[in-house]
């Protein structure tokens, strides 16, 4: 895909992400009522309406199918296998729980997949306005600002402020993060895509979580990569982040390389 091909997709994705907050996230923001998947986790009507808009909208902008957090698992596991020839990746909202229950920390995130990667990514956040993107190899940006500029602003893994998701991980882990956590502070918000984003934005400096769905970081992690940061499954290398056959994986990111390797070194020995 050339330079010029991907900015205009990028601004057709931006363009539809603004339009689908305006009509459907905004006006039903603390206002939507929900149900329990099978999994526990809350689906409103607008997470399904605006799925629905985006499985229209997108093939006319790309012409792949499109994966979607809210369809049955059977069909998620038939589009994934589709990932190499081309796919579209959605999370139509993610932080749903922060979306019903009035807390302003939630996006839309959509990822364009092909050669089993990430190839582009855009994350929205409704609230803020705010337009993270990113193209393999283009470079990550926060509407005209590029991303790579903003170097972390801590030089060792003890000055950090992590973004950490103990729900997920293994107990022993949790246990030693509670008790002599290895860096300065800790946050979590519950909106996985934004806080892929709040790390390469220099917000937060490391990040864990025990099990993201591929929705979760496909465009968010592309972003991090093309801001200068590093990630990895728990059980891979950088390397083969984007290499599993599984719908979801553990996740460590860092915003500096030099901070990754401590963070994941000492999340291992923690393990």
């Amino acid at each position: 895909m050339s330079k010029f091909s991907a900015t205009v997709v990028l601004d057709q994705l931006a363009d539809l992400a603004k339009h689908i907050s305006e009509k459907e996230i905004i006006p039903n923001f603390k206002r939507s009522t929900h149900v329990r998947k099978s999994d526990g986790s809350p689906v409103t009507l607008v997470d399904t309406a605006v799925q629905s808009v985006l499985e229209g909208r997108l093939p006319k902008i790309l012409n792949v199918p499109v994966l979607g957090e809210e369809m049955p698992a059977d069909k998620q596991s038939q589009i994934w296998g589709l990932r190499d020839s081309g796919i579209w990746c959605v999370d139509p909202i993610d932080g749903t729980t922060n979306f019903i229950n009035g807390i302003p920390y939630f996006a839309v995130s959509i990822a364009y997949f092909s050669a089993g990667k990430s190839i582009l990514g855009l994350v929205f956040n409704p609230i803020s306005g705010e337009v993270f993107t990113a193209e393999e190899g283009g470079g990550a940006y926060l509407g005209d600002q590029n991303l790579s500029d903003n170097a972390s602003r801590h030089g060792t893994l003890k000055e950090c402020v992590a973004s950490v998701d103990f729900k997920r991980l293994p107990e022993a882990l949790r246990t030693r993060l509670v008790s002599a956590p290895p860096y300065a502070s800790q946050r979590n918000f519950g909106a996985a895509s934004l806080e892929w984003c709040h790390v390469a934005s220099g917000l937060f400096d490391v990040y864990v979580h025990g099990n993201q769905k591929v929705w979760d970081y496909a465009a968010g992690a592309l972003i991090l990569s093309e801001a200068g940061g590093v990630m990895s499954s728990f059980s891979n290398t950088k390397d083969r982040f984007w290499g599993g056959d599984a719908l979801s994986q553990p996740v460590i990111a860092a915003r500096d390389p030099a901070i990754f390797k401590d963070w994941s070194n000492w999340l291992h020995i923690s393990l």
